[in-house]
């Protein structure tokens, strides 16, 4: 079961980069849930999503799955279906807290998990899939070759859903920001708890526009891109080959 997010609680004379350790995992559900608008529709219509878009005979590719909250949704969605479903994730903590939840819950198709670097991992007769609020930490420069990996190994027809946190012109970025920390406070967290966060993960999470999202995900290789949802700062994509 997840503990409460109280990481960023006490003071640090110094706020280290954020990163994806066991401390973090063991609270993530909950960090998560209060961090990020939107996040339990988004991965429950990334089950439906897949269901739409799965081929037969395809692997469905869960990349940065984490705890494995969209695997078990894409699963959920699929349980007739002869898909593979592969989760892969650079986190070992994270891995094994993901495969207790996929023992508590085995039912539809097979789910391989592997403890990997998403931009070097071979992608393979995909038909769906998923890089959610994962993009967003990888450096800007590998981001199109990602991407690119991911149209070429995907079927025609085949979907990525892209959830992002996004960048905007100064103004609404302001507005944004300040809806975001609205929420935040609403879920519990202190102002204290608010600046910490943001400070151990501004030079990890670097947000990009909607425009570059855009175009980068045409040069990649698909062919209609679609926002799907969107809550403040928080935005997920549809792109389909």
């Amino acid at each position: 079961m997840s503990e409460r997010d109280d990481i960023y609680t006490r003071p640090h004379e110094s706020v280290a980069d954020f990163e994806f350790n066991s401390a973090v995992a063991r609270v993530f559900p909950d960090m998560i849930k209060r961090s990020v608008p939107g996040y339990a529709e988004t991965v429950a219509m990334s089950g439906i999503i897949a269901a739409r878009y799965a081929q037969p005979g395809t692997n469905l590719y869960d990349l940065g799955c984490s705890l494995g909250a969209v695997t078990l949704a894409m699963r959920h969605a699929l349980k007739n279906s002869d898909c593979r479903i592969i989760g892969i994730d650079n986190s070992q903590s994270m891995l094994e807290r993901a495969g207790h939840y996929l023992a508590l819950d085995d039912e539809g198709p097979e789910v391989d998990l592997v403890c990997a670097d998403i931009c070097d991992y071979p992608i393979e007769n995909a038909s769906v899939t998923a890089l959610n609020f994962v993009l967003q930490f990888i450096e800007p420069e590998k981001r199109l070759s990602l991407l690119s990996r991911i149209a070429e190994a995907s079927c025609d027809g085949g979907a990525l859903i892209l959830s992002e946190k996004i960048a905007f012109s100064d103004s609404e970025q302001c507005i944004q920001d300040t809806l975001h920390h609205d929420f935040k406070r609403a879920n519990g967290y202190s102002d204290l708890e608010i600046a910490q966060k943001r400070s151990a993960i501004e030079n990890v999470l670097i947000p990009e526009t909607e425009e570059v999202h855009r175009d980068r995900l045409k040069a990649a290789g698909f062919s209609q891109v679609i926002r799907w949802y969107q809550c403040f700062n928080f935005v997920s994509y549809l792109a389909v080959k």
